[in-house]
This record gives structure tokens, sequence and C-alpha cells, in this order.
């Protein structure tokens, strides 16, 4: 089957009405011998004009569709005799006809959700049964979705149908069963991972890391590591970057080391746990430096920033996280780069969760720590550090961390790692920063369409959508409901759980249809803990 962007509503435009006709003809002339065949390959419903029809669509494809009407005589009335004596006093019934699902997505979720956005439009219009001439080759399938058989087979020899109806009594006390089956076709074959690292890498990315190990002294090792360097710098507009074995901590480490050799103070900016961070790794190296703190997603003006380092002529850096990974939070580091330079301090930035999410500019930045794992979308197991201006090894500092070494020694200092490289340098070549904006406005407007409430707003970075869950159900059990369900959302994190927040990080190699499939999943999972409240 065909990759997929589905939609589910009631056909309006002339063209899908067209479709409509064409799939009749396939499937109740040329499958189910129920008419007769003709020239135009189309066949209009006798009640054409009274049929309300549902479709799912791919893009612009009628792929599905079924036809629901209330006007009598329904088609059953001329089958049947008598047809009110099997129905309970009380209906007000609809009649359901031309289920159809073109072959190559039958077994899929379409046939699922045209029922249940049927099941939400007949209880919406106040009808309480449903009567349906279901086909001798999926009245278990009925059955199982609450149908009752009623009254004799209709038909011909060729194409015999079961009249049956589903009550709204029925309808409430097979809604969850349902459901759960919903989910279940819904439920992808492999897990779809929202994490913020390990992220999902592309399938070149993948081929790249699987090749067979090299020695990182050899001169094919050398001409990638330096390929990557110039792909990266390039990226981010830095003039230099050394690659080494790690993660954002160690990344981190460097700079703190690099900021040992300043004299003066500086300054650390901290509005969530990662700003924290930075702080706790500047104490650990014994530095002197001042903190501008806020609560966790509390904004820090740049007029704030401004009025510090005027009042605090002594500092000489400042180091911030661009993204706060802990909320999504992006600092403007185009208004924050123009006040240190005007004040002569330089300006490091953990770059750990925007690199290859959002724009940067590293060209006036003192040092930058990314890493390979997350927004470049490869493997983890790469720190990255960006600098401005060519820096020596200083014997005071331990060797691993001393980003001179592997400046001097173009990233080569140490052992490394040529499948991390070789996966890191294809992943390079996919970056799409224009993607990654599109599909979080995608999933920015379905959870609001979902009415839940997310931090921030289209300022925040696309790579980060943070989901404060209600007072009334557990963050823990929202995440192990979707980890149950095939997707993979950040909420185990201390700092997540203590707030009771999940997150949806679009940072790996994603498809829209990955995200349709995530949100059919979300939505039936709203519907469930509403019903429970």
């Amino acid at each position: 089957m065909r990759n997929t962007t589905l939609t589910f509503k009631i056909a309006s435009e002339p063209d899908e009405l067209e479709q409509i006709y064409k799939l009749n003809y396939r499937t109740f002339v040329e499958e189910i011998p129920q008419h007769r065949q003709n020239e135009n390959g189309s066949l209009v419903d006798k009640f054409d004009n009274e049929n309300t029809y549902i479709v799912a669509k791919n893009e612009d494809e009628v792929v599905g569709m079924v036809a629901v009407r209330a006007n009598r005589p329904f088609s059953l009335d001329l089958k049947v005799n008598d047809l009110d004596r099997y129905m309970p006093h009380s209906a007000n019934p609809c009649e359901v006809r031309l289920l159809s699902v073109i072959t190559e997505y039958r077994s899929t979720r379409v046939f699922y959700q045209l029922i249940d956005f049927l099941v939400s439009y007949c209880l919406e219009k106040g009808y309480n049964l449903v009567l349906i001439s279901g086909t001798d080759r999926q009245i278990k399938l009925y059955k199982r979705m609450g149908f009752e058989p009623f009254g004799p087979m209709v038909g011909s020899e060729e194409a015999m149908f079961q009249p049956m109806y589903l009550t709204k009594e029925k309808f409430e006390t097979t809604t969850k069963a349902f459901k759960k089956m919903m989910i279940r076709k819904s439920k992808p074959t492999k897990n779809l991972n929202f994490l913020p690292g390990p992220v999902p890498v592309h399938e070149s990315v993948e081929n790249a890391f699987g090749k067979e190990a090299i020695s990182h002294r050899s001169k094919d090792f050398i001409e990638e590591m330096k390929e990557v360097r110039l792909k990266l710098c390039r990226l981010v507009n830095a003039n230099d970057a050394q690659v080494v074995i790690g993660t954002g901590t160690l990344a981190n480490d460097l700079i703190a080391a690099q900021l040992t050799k300043i004299q003066g103070k500086g300054l650390i900016l901290s509005n969530g746990e990662f700003g924290s961070r930075l702080i706790d790794h500047a104490a650990r190296f014994g530095m002197d430096f001042y903190t501008l703190e806020k609560s966790w997603n509390e904004k820090i003006s740049s007029e704030e920033i401004d009025d510090f380092l005027e009042q605090h002529p002594d500092v000489t850096w400042l180091w911030t996280v661009h993204c706060e990974t802990s909320t999504g939070y992006l600092y403007d580091l185009a208004k924050i780069q123009p006040i240190t330079e005007k004040h002569n301090v330089k300006l490091c930035v953990d770059a750990c969760s925007s690199v290859g999410v959002v724009p940067v500019d590293f060209q006036n930045i003192y040092l930058a720590s990314t890493v390979s794992g997350k927004g470049l979308s490869s493997y983890p197991g790469l720190a990255i550090v960006f600098h401005q201006k060519p820096i020596l090894p200083d014997q005071r500092i331990p060797r691993y961390l001393d980003l001179g070494q592997y400046a001097m020694a173009n990233s080569i200092p140490y052992t490394h790692s040529s499948n991390l490289i070789a996966a890191l340098h294809e992943a390079v070549k996919n970056v799409d920063l224009d993607y990654r904006t599109y599909l979080a406005a995608v999933v920015r407007r379905n959870l609001k369409n979902a009415r839940l409430k997310i931090l921030g707003d289209d300022d925040y970075s696309p790579g980060i959508i943070t989901i404060p869950v209600p007072d009334f159900i557990s963050s823990r059990e929202v995440g192990d409901q979707m980890k149950a369900q095939g997707i993979i959302i950040s909420y185990e994190s201390d700092y997540l759980l203590k707030r009771n927040w999940v997150q949806l990080a679009l940072m790996g190699n994603m498809s829209m249809t990955e995200i349709e499939k995530t949100f059919t999943i979300i939505q039936q999972f709203i519907k469930q803990v509403v019903e429970q409240v």
C-alpha cells in the first residue's frame, strides 16, 4: 500500500461524487455482481439525491466510502416484508449502504475510521438504530461490531445479503471494544519515536552506520572527518568544529574547560532544566560567575540581559542554552549576540537541541555545543563544539577535555568511530529546516484541535512540543499508554514527571504519515480518558 495522508469527511465536491460512482461500480458490479455492467464504468445509486456519503481520502483520491440516509422507504423496505415489525417501537432508524474500500486499503485503519466517523454522524443526527444489508462475506465482522441479524437473507445467488441492525444501546456498549479494535489496527508495525534522543534516523543514515568499520588513522577516515566538519560549519556558519566521541554533557564540559582560561566573571542564563545544568557545569569547574535565573518557562528578555551586563562590567563571558529542551523555550540569539558584543562579552551557547532544528548563525559565537543524536538526526555518541578562533592545547586541562588537542589533530587525537562519523556525514546531507517547521505547525494545530494545552507559541522551538497533562491523569500513565500503542514520547525524565508534563520531540526522521498515525491513537486515547472522567 502507498504511503497515505488520510482524511475522513462528508463528500461535498463534484470530483468526490464522480469517484464515489466509480468505486460503486468496481465494488457492486465488478467485484460483487449486484448490478449489470455498463460502458461508463460508473454506478449512481438510486437514492443518490438522498444519500450522505462519508469518504476516506488519500490526498485527492477517494479510497473508501459509505452512504447513510434516513428517508423511507429504505432499500430494505423493498426486500423485507413489514420491516417495522423487526425494529423496536422507539426506533429512529437510518440506513447505511454501499460500504466500500478499494482493495489495497483493506485490512488497514480505513474501514474502522469510516465506521467511527459514521457512528459519530448518526449519534449527532439523533438516529438510535442503523439498518444495513450485510454481505454474507462479512457477517462475522458486523456481528463483532454489535450488528444483529434479522429476517431472511436477501439478494441473488451471486450476491447474498443479511438484513442487520445496530441499536443505540449496542453503539454504547460496543464503543470501547470498537475503539480498541481501531487502535489495534492503527498501531504502527514499529514504534514511532518522539524522543529528544535517541531519534529516528533515515534509512540512508542507518546504512552508512552499518558499513564495515575502518581505522581512525586511515586516509579515508581522515578525509571523511574533514568533510563532515566542513559541512557542519556550513550548516551553522561557523569557522571551525571539533567532533568528539561523547554526549552533549561532554561537549559542554569541553566549553567549560575553555572558559576557565578567561579572566573575569561569567553570566549564565537559566529558565529550565538545561540552563540549571550549565550552572552545574560551571560550578564543578570552580568558575566564578553570576546567574540570571527565572522560573521555568519564564522569559528572560534581551533588555534584562543588557541591564545586567551594564551593571556588572566584570562579566567577560555569557553562557546560555539556545533551546531549553525541558520546555521548548527558544532564546533569541539574534538579539543576545549584539548585546554581548556591545559589552565585549564572549557568548557561548548550548545548542544541543537546536542545530538541525532551527536556523542558527554561529559566526560571532565564541563557543557552541551540539550533538549527533538530536536535531542532526543521526545516532547518539558524537559531541560537537564549534569555535570562532583557533584553539591551542592547554596542559592545565585534562587531556580528553582539552579542545585544543582536538583542534591540533583535526578532531582525531584519540580513537574515533568511523561508523558514527559515516552516519553523521549522511545525516547532515538530509537536514531540512523548512520541513521541520512545517511538521511542527501541523502537530501544534492537531494538538490545539484536540483541545490540548501546549507550552509557548510559534516562537518556541519546532523540535520540542511540551504538553501539560491535566491534573486528573498522570503523565506517566499517558506515556505508558502511548508506549503500549507503539508511540514513544518523552515523559520519564524526573523534571517532566515532577511537573506532570509530556513532550513530543520532532528532531528525528519522520513522515506526515507517521504523524497522522500518532494522532489517530492520541485522539482515541483522549476520548477514552474523557469518557472515564
